[in-house]
């Protein structure tokens, strides 16, 4: 025997139906789609979320609110967590918070520093980062550091 002698048993294979090929086939005339009605026709059928007539449930829930386009997400990072990570001071940004575990991943994440907690004084500390708030300046600043701010 060979590969190509090979062939699947008989009744194994079914030929597919050919609709609308006249009387003789079997399916003719109305091509197996019975008479008149809306899925006789072309195009019919029944939409995605149609319940037979009832109100659909993507129209009987409530509809509130909206998401909007100008919304942007933050890695929120405190001062004290610079403090703690950081007691010799240095260069910290998007990718030394990461180095440090202070930020999951860096797939593009904006970050943000915050005022909560102290930063000890001659904790020399350039901050880059996408904000900055008012407080978190201000005491990064009192330290003897710098914030810069990243472009979004």
């Amino acid at each position: 025997m060979k590969l190509g002698d090979l062939r699947p048993p008989r009744g194994a294979r079914k030929q597919r139906k050919r609709v609308g090929r006249g009387p003789a086939s079997g399916h003719g005339k109305t091509s197996t789609k019975g008479h008149k009605g809306h899925k006789a026709r072309s195009g019919g059928g029944k939409e995605p979320g149609f319940e037979g007539g009832q109100m659909p449930l993507y129209r009987r829930i409530p509809k509130r609110g909206f998401k909007s386009p100008f919304h942007r997400e933050f890695a929120l990072v405190n001062v004290s967590d610079l403090a703690r990570c950081f007691p010799k001071g240095g260069d910290v940004g998007p990718e030394a918070l990461v180095g440090a575990g202070l930020l999951a991943t860096k797939a593009s994440r904006l970050v943000k520093v915050l005022g909560d907690g102290e930063l000890p004084a001659g904790t020399v500390l350039t901050v880059r980062a996408h904000a900055f708030s008012k407080t978190a300046v201000a005491k990064i600043a009192a330290a003897g550091g710098r914030a810069e701010v990243l472009p979004a």
